[in-house]
This record gives C-alpha cells, structure tokens and sequence, in this order.
C-alpha cells in the first residue's frame, strides 16, 4: 500500500514512525528539511520537501499511485485543499485532519465528499469522547464497547489489592471464564501474554469480557466505581469545550483558565460552565474554588509536565478521578507509574483512528492500546479468510498478536484455543505495532 502524509508535524511524524515499521511504501511531505533529514536517516520511508498544495509537489510524490493520502498539517484549511488536489490527481482516498467540529456534522459529508476529501478526522473531538468515557466507567484506565456493547474491552491498573496477582494466566482462566486477559503494560513495554505470564503490582491489565461480567473483573481487581458529578478542568482548550457539550447534565463542570481574554470568550458560548479566570497550579486557588469537593479533574493545558504535576496535586487533595492530557510521549510511561489516572493524547487517538484505513477492512471501531505501542480493534472476519481455516489454537497466530473476543450473530463470546472463528464474526485483536500487516493476512 503506498500511503502519502502531508506534514511532519507530531501527527504526522508519528504515524510516519509507526507505518514505516510495516511493509508500507510511506512519503512524507513537509517544507522542514531537516526534521525530514532526520526522519530520513532514521526510519523505513521515504520524504520530500516541498509544498504538499502544490502540483510540481504531488507529481514528484507521485501522488496518483497513492492508495492514502493523508493530510495532518497545523492549518486545516491546507489539509483540505491538499486532499482535493490529490484526489483530482487520482488518489484513492484521503483523509483531511480538521479543527471545526461543524465540518464533521453528517449534513456536511456530501460537501467534503464532493471536494474529494472522503474521510474528517478532529483530535479534540476524539480526546473530548475518551474523557467522557472515562468519567463514566472511573475504575477503568481504558474502556469501549463493541457491537452495541456485546463485548468489552477495558483496562485496569493493578494495586496490593488485587486478587490476580502474582499468578499464571493459565491458573485464571479456565474453559468456563468469561473474560481474556489480552494485554499487559508494564512500564515502558506492552506485552501479549501466554499461559505463563504473571501479573504484577501497577501492571496494567487489558481485558476483554461481555457486560454480563464487568463486576467478575472489577472484584478481581479490588476496583470500585465512584460516581461522578462535580467536575473541574484546568485549561480552556478545544477538548474542554467539546467535553461541556458532551456531558450529561448530572455533571457540572467548573473551568479554570489563566488567559482573561480566552476565559471571557469562553464564558460567552460554555453556558452552562462555571468559568474562573486564574492559574490552576495555583493550590490555594484550587482549594478555594472547592476542589475537595470535586469528583473529578481534568487537567488540559499545553503543558505535559503541568497537567501531570496538577492532577498528582488533585490525588492529594482528595479528588477520585484524575485525567491528564499528555501529548509528550517520552512522559506518558512515567505518567502512568505516578498513577495520575486516565492519560490522553490526541496524536496517538488520531493515529489509531488513521490505521482503519489501512486495513480495507469493514473496521467500525479502533484505538489506541496503552497509548504507544499496541493496537486494539474489530475486524470482520471475510469468507475464505484465513482466519476462519481452522480453531485458534491450530492458526499458529505471531506472539505480538492475540484474539480477545469475538461478536457472533449479535452476542460476545470469550474466544479460546478452541473457537473456530466463522465468516462475518465482529473479531477484537490486540496487536503490537509491528504486527499491522500480519493481521491484513490473516484477514483478507
């Protein structure tokens, strides 16, 4: 598959990155020589410099072979027309990052469609909806549903408490469980466990289960949940305007944002939001402001090290529930260890997002994985597939790959050795990064 992506941004160098570990024919296009340079020297693709909206540009990028082209510059009107003019030169499909979410309003799909840009994506929008997420499951680290909640999959982190603890997976699981352990991150690795692996204190353990068993998993995990109503956010950014607009209305929220000319714009279209002008690494602020009565805190400035130092502040002063919004990726393994709560990353979101493109499948439903260097998602097993050959224990599946669950006619069900998965099952694989295009052939 040749794929193009214009601009080497954080989105973009990222994703570049992350597909140029597969068997993918990767262009990069960005006016930086030298952060091309050193992408160049240091990973399998290939980069231009140049104008990714001008034709000489395109035509050197031999854009009318691209199977993707992939638009992730800081301007989303650039994005735009760089998808049109690859689409009219005969790329196959394009995806077009945005930064108004009145652009991805179904009313709105022919109009892009007719511009040649087939597919939106919005960060903020995608980092608004994982907080939102997590305020209502608050034990979990992670947690989405798939096939109208026929099965789930979601993370927890492992303290004293736990009952699985220092275990062997196969001492877990028996032929009767109703939940997989698939994933385990531990520190800076993420690893696809066996019969076995154990499980440690401040592991993160990702399972997969149907809803009919989430309490099996929260008691092993010596979770419970807490309930969520008073919220506050540090950091008047797009994702805390996209949250107030997707939170219930048993949740009040409270905003703090240190910039008085962006807190005045903000209180005139966040009705529904208390907004204070002032410094929220200010502690004799916070506590003024009733943070000890807040079930909740959010932290999203632009500042990596504030929002992680301002959520361990939170932790101490009471607050169940800390999210952070770390876009430093060096920092998220750390994070993570300083048990801060939920972590979230735009680029990573839009990645993941990115990669259902990739894998010309009927995917409905993607994400990020620990972040950083695992993938979970649903693909359609196809007729004559080669996942459907034979039971899972006789497929020889790669050791960076494992299947968590499958949906079938409608109802989840924990896959074993077993399972002899069947054309049109919804099945969840739980991959490393390395491993994207073994599950193309397992699939096709």
């Amino acid at each position: 598959m040749k794929i193009i992506i214009a601009g080497a941004g954080e989105v973009g160098t990222h994703l570049a990155k992350l597909l140029s570990r597969e068997e993918q024919d990767i262009i990069l296009i960005d006016n930086n020589e030298e952060k091309l340079r050193e992408l160049d020297a240091n990973y399998n693709l290939m980069t231009i410099v140049g104008n990714p909206t001008a034709f000489q540009t395109l035509e050197q990028a031999k854009v009318h072979q691209a199977d993707l082209f992939i638009a992730v510059m800081p301007f989303e009107t650039r994005n735009i027309m760089a998808c049109t003019m690859a689409s009219k030169l005969g790329a196959k499909k394009t995806l077009a990052r945005v930064d108004n979410y009145e652009y991805l309003l179904p009313e709105n799909k022919s109009f892009f469609d007719s511009l040649g840009v087939n597919e939106l994506i919005y960060p903020e929008k995608l980092a608004a909806e994982e907080v939102i997420t997590a305020l209502r499951h608050t034990w979990t680290r992670n947690w989405f549903e798939l096939c109208n909640g026929e099965l789930i999959v979601l993370s927890v982190k492992l303290h004293e408490n736990a009952k699985i603890l220092n275990k062997k997976l196969y001492e877990l699981t028996t032929a009767d469980s109703q939940y997989h352990i698939a994933a385990i991150k531990r520190l800076h690795e993420t690893i696809i466990p066996r019969g076995n692996d154990e499980i440690k204190v401040g592991d993160i353990a990702y399972f997969t289960t149907t809803p009919n068993h989430i309490q099996e998993i929260q008691q092993l995990s010596g979770e419970s949940e807490a309930e969520i109503h008073k919220i506050m956010i540090m950091g008047g950014s797009r994702i805390a305007i996209r949250i107030s607009g997707y939170a219930p209305d048993d949740m009040d929220i409270k905003l703090i944002e240190c910039d008085r000319q962006k807190s005045y714009k903000l209180a005139e279209y966040m009705n529904d939001v208390i907004i204070i002008q002032g410094d929220g690494r200010n502690v004799d602020l916070l506590k003024e402001e009733g943070i000890r009565d807040m079930d909740a805190f959010i932290a999203l400035t632009d500042s990596s090290e504030t929002n992680i130092l301002a959520c361990l502040t939170a932790k101490e002063l009471g607050v169940k529930k800390t999210i952070a919004e770390v876009e430093n990726l060096q920092f998220i393994s750390t994070a993570e260890r300083l048990n801060i709560g939920n972590i979230i990353n735009k680029k990573l979101l839009a990645a993941s997002r990115i990669f259902q493109l990739l894998l010309d499948e009927d995917s409905s439903n993607a994400k990020c994985l620990a972040l950083s260097d695992a993938e979970v998602m649903e693909l359609v097993a196809k007729e004559n597939s080669k996942i459907t050959k034979a039971p899972v224990k006789e497929l020889k599946l790669p050791s960076d790959l494992t299947i968590g669950g499958l949906v079938r006619n409608g109802h989840g069900m924990i896959v074993t050795g077993n399972t002899w998965i069947q054309p049109n099952d919804h099945v969840v694989i739980f991959c490393l990064d390395t491993a994207l295009h073994k599950i193309d052939k397992l699939f096709n």
